[in-house]
């Protein structure tokens, strides 16, 4: 009997230590669509950072308030909320700033979730503040020239083909820390893009947001789903 039981226990744990989703989700739900967001586990500070703010529910009722077509959308700003149309924006957030996190293997395409900052030599993050990336489809040539006069590096072969199929923002790359990427509902992203914008690229009509962060159960859920679609491709 204590051997049976012994064995349950074993196989509970083992059970219970595979449905262990491999990594954090996040939903951002707005007037225009909401898309999923994979947090990067190789950047543990900004992600673990969002993940207390979104519990916390620091980011529920906040806007988008910095919106530029083909580049990206802004947010996190704890002012935005029921701010006035002539507020001037960009400028809140948590007193502390997240150290960067940049990592060779993670870029700037489309979909990716970063870091805004204000200008500092150690690149350091903002707090809360935030931006999805819409970007634009490169050419070889226009890739050149970002190495030529934007960085100090060769974009990765892989890397440049993305940029040239999906699109993205490679100027910003080891620049601003990226630290996840939409895996469902991209076409937030673009809906968010389109919208009017106004003095400061800030949209005429205000794009309010909840965020939440996905449970065990659900975010285990998602990642059955994504290894389905991606097998079939």
């Amino acid at each position: 009997m204590k051997k049976l039981l012994l064995f349950c226990l074993v196989l509970l744990c083992h059970t219970t230590f595979a449905a262990k989703p491999k990594y954090q989700y996040v939903k951002i739900s707005t007037s225009k669509g909401e898309c999923i967001v994979r947090l990067y586990n190789e950047t543990p500070l900004h992600r673990d950072n969002f993940l207390k703010l979104a519990k916390e529910g620091y980011y529920n009722g906040t806007i988008f308030h910095r919106v530029i077509k083909d580049f990206m959308i802004q947010g996190g700003d704890p002012d935005s909320k029921n701010a006035t149309p002539k507020a001037s924006l960009g400028n809140g957030g948590p007193e502390y700033k997240i150290p960067a996190e940049f990592r060779d293997s993670i870029f700037h395409k489309k979909g990716v979730l970063a870091a805004a900052r204000d200008n500092n030599p150690e690149k350091a993050s903002s707090g809360s503040q935030f931006y999805l990336v819409q970007g634009k489809v490169f050419t070889d040539e226009q890739l050149n020239t970002v190495e030529k006069n934007r960085l100090k590096h060769q974009i990765p072969a892989y890397q440049r083909e993305i940029y040239k199929t999906l699109g993205g923002t490679p100027h910003l790359d080891r620049n601003y820390t990226a630290y996840g990427e939409v895996v469902k509902g991209i076409e937030m992203i673009d809906a968010i893009a389109g919208v009017e914008t106004g003095e400061a690229n800030r949209p005429k009509e205000d794009v309010k947001m909840t965020i939440t962060v996905l449970k065990k159960r659900e975010a285990k859920k998602l990642e059955k789903e994504l290894k389905k679609a991606e097998t079939k491709k």
